[in-house]
C-alpha cells in the first residue's frame, strides 16, 4: 500500500473511532463479562433481581418492580420441557394453592420463547392457574441466566427486592427448601 492509501486509511480509522486497545482494557473488559455458574445463573443470592416487563397470556403488563415489598417467586418454563412439566403440579399444590391468597406473594410463570396459542395450550394441560407471561427472545431470561442455559429454574426474591434462593431442575430435597424460605419470607415482615 503506498503512502497516501496508507494516510487516508489512519485517517479513516481515525474517523470512525478506531483506537488501539491497551491489554488493561481488555483485561477490564473481560473482567466485566458476565460468567455464568455451573447451574447457568448469571445472577446470584444477594443480588438485586434484575428488572423486566412482561405481558402475560390474559394480556395484561406487569413489571417486576411493581411487586417490591412483596415476596416475589419467578418460574422459567416451556412447553417442550419435560422437568417443567413434572415441577408444575408441585408448584401449583405446594406453593401457589398455599398462597395465592396472600397479598404479600406473587408467582409468575416465565415462558421462555414461545408463542401465546402455545403458552395458553401449555398452560390448560398442565391445569396450573398461577399466572404465565411470555418471554419473547428469552430475553427476560437472558437476565437470570446464560442464554444458553436450560429450564426449569425457580428464582426467589425478597421484599427488598434481592434474591435469596435459586433452584434448578426438580429435586424434591431443593423443592422442599424453596417452599420453606417462601414460608420463612413469608413470616419475616
Amino acid at each position: 500500500m503506498n503512502k497516501a492509501y496508507k494516510y487516508l486509511f489512519c485517517l479513516l480509522l481515525m474517523g470512525m473511532g478506531v483506537t488501539q486497545v491497551s491489554a488493561q482494557q481488555k483485561e477490564k473488559a473481560a473482567e466485566q463479562k458476565v460468567v455464568a455458574d455451573e447451574r447457568g445463573y448469571i445472577v446470584k443470592v444477594g443480588d438485586v433481581a434484575p428488572d423486566f416487563e412482561m405481558t402475560l397470556t390474559d394480556g395484561k403488563k406487569v413489571k417486576l418492580s411493581q411487586f417490591r415489598g412483596k415476596v416475589v417467586m419467578l418460574q422459567f418454563t416451556a412447553s417442550w420441557c419435560g422437568v417443567c412439566r413434572k415441577e408444575m403440579p408441585f408448584i401449583e399444590s405446594d406453593i401457589w394453592q398455599k398462597n395465592k391468597d396472600n397479598n404479600e406473594f406473587v408467582l409468575m410463570a416465565i415462558d421462555r420463547d414461545e408463542p401465546l396459542k402455545t403458552v395458553l395450550g401449555f398452560k390448560e394441560q398442565t391445569k396450573i392457574t398461577y399466572p404465565l407471561g411470555l418471554d419473547p427472545k428469552a430475553n427476560i431470561f437472558a437476565r437470570y441466566a446464560d442464554r444458553e442455559a436450560g429450564i426449569t429454574r425457580n428464582v426467589l426474591i425478597g421484599r427488598d427486592g434481592k434474591i435469596v434462593k435459586l433452584t434448578r431442575l426438580y429435586n424434591e430435597e431443593e423443592f422442599a427448601g424453596l417452599v420453606k424460605e417462601i414460608e420463612s419470607q413469608l413470616k419475616g415482615k
